[in-house]
């Protein structure tokens, strides 16, 4: 591990009269990853108000919105961040499953005004298997290297993911990414989607990667285990020159690496006064108010929200996604979702049961009951209730 030293003002870290490597850089993905937490929704005010905060902060980059194709349902999350901070400032993830998919996707971050973009591509075998329909090592490469070049003839900065990256082989992991910064990427985000490393693990795993030619890494962490900051900062002794959190620690399957203590852990650790961390509790509170979590929002394993899903691929095959099964710490699995009706999650909530009814129509119906009793949180049982009382209306 690197010797810790003060800040020297220019983004350096000062060792014993020599200066290193620079510090980290931060990006911050509140309003995209806590913002697809099951049962959380940004609207468009709140979405400026955080992008708006976290700049005053100092992070560089703000992460929001996840766009699939033709239409994001995310666009007033885009929208609102480039209004507030500028397109310059902001990130938006795009999925990668195939090449028409990723065409019909670039052509929604263009039309938006996108500048940079994540693709989120799954390089686990397990992963891979379920979303690209192949686990095949020359398969991801072949997918992923065709988004990068799309993107790149299109002038995106291109920065391409590792989607449970933490569980990925190390030789698939290394050939990958290699062949990703061959065809043209800017950046290469690890996302420990489902946590599972120690930090000196990550250290190895990230140093594999540092150690590939030009390669620009960045950390992204989820704390399930209640090791995203120390992860964190073990990727970043190992070379990576990013870090990914997010305002309190929201996000998926137990939390993200809160970006507080990021930040104060480099301050303490390594002196560092580039970030002004004035903002940061009403940046957490703004986030917490936002997202409907209340302040009583926890990271890790036995909160309410740490196996609770809203994506029918996702309740169907929990297993990817779970560090450990929720029994093991007394917890359940749960749907919980407010507006994201998509077809298949509701044909997954109403599956088994004796109900029948037209699923688009129940939708639409849901949706605007939704809006006027204010959005509250269902479960399948809710949701299954409701379908009773549509059948019989």
């Amino acid at each position: 591990m690197a010797e810790t030293g003060r800040h020297d003002g220019e983004g350096l870290l000062a060792v014993g009269g020599r200066t290193t490597r620079p510090l980290p850089s931060i990006s911050d993905a509140t309003l995209r990853d806590s913002a697809h937490m099951a049962g959380v929704e940004f609207n468009a005010k709140d979405t400026a108000y955080i992008a708006q905060l976290l700049v005053r902060t100092g992070v560089e980059l703000v992460e929001v919105g996840m766009i699939s194709g033709a239409k994001s349902g995310d666009t007033h999350m885009i929208e609102a961040a480039h209004e507030a901070v500028g397109p310059e400032r902001c990130l938006t993830l795009v999925v990668v499953r195939d090449r028409q998919q990723v065409v019909k996707a670039l052509d929604e971050a263009e039309r938006l005004g996108v500048r940079s973009v994540m693709l989120s591509i799954p390089t686990s075998a397990e992963h891979a298997a379920l979303k690209l329909a192949s686990a095949s090592t020359k398969y991801l490469t072949s997918v992923a290297n065709a988004a990068i070049e799309m993107c790149k003839e299109r002038g995106f900065h291109v920065t391409f993911s590792g989607e449970d990256g933490a569980r990925t082989d190390r030789e698939r992991l290394v050939s990958y990414v290699t062949a990703g910064f061959a065809a043209g990427a800017d950046r290469f985000r690890l996302a420990e989607t489902v946590a599972y490393l120690a930090p000196w693990q990550m250290y190895d795993v990230i140093s594999d990667l540092t150690a590939i030619d030009g390669a620009e890494i960045e950390i992204h962490s989820h704390n399930m285990l209640g090791m995203a900051t120390a992860n964190s900062l073990a990727a970043y002794e190992a070379g990576a020159e990013w870090i990914s959190a997010t305002a309190g620690g929201i996000g998926e399957r137990g939390g993200n690496a809160p970006l507080a203590e990021v930040l104060t852990s480099l301050r303490v650790v390594y002196g560092d006064d580039r970030f002004d961390l004035s903002h940061l509790t009403t940046l957490t509170q703004a986030a917490l108010k936002g997202s409907g979590l209340g302040e009583s929002f926890m990271s890790g394993p036995t909160t309410p929200h740490a196996f609770a899903y809203e994506l029918p691929g996702q309740l169907s095959h929990p297993a990817a996604y779970e560090t450990l099964p929720p029994e093991v710490v007394g917890n359940s699995r749960e749907l919980r979702v407010r507006t994201r009706f998509t077809k298949p999650l509701i044909q997954w909530a109403l599956s088994g049961s004796d109900v029948e009814v037209d699923v688009e129509a129940f939708a639409t119906w849901l949706a605007d009951r939704q809006e006027q009793d204010g959005r509250p949180l269902l479960d399948r049982d809710t949701i299954r209730k409701h379908a009773a009382e549509f059948q019989h209306s």
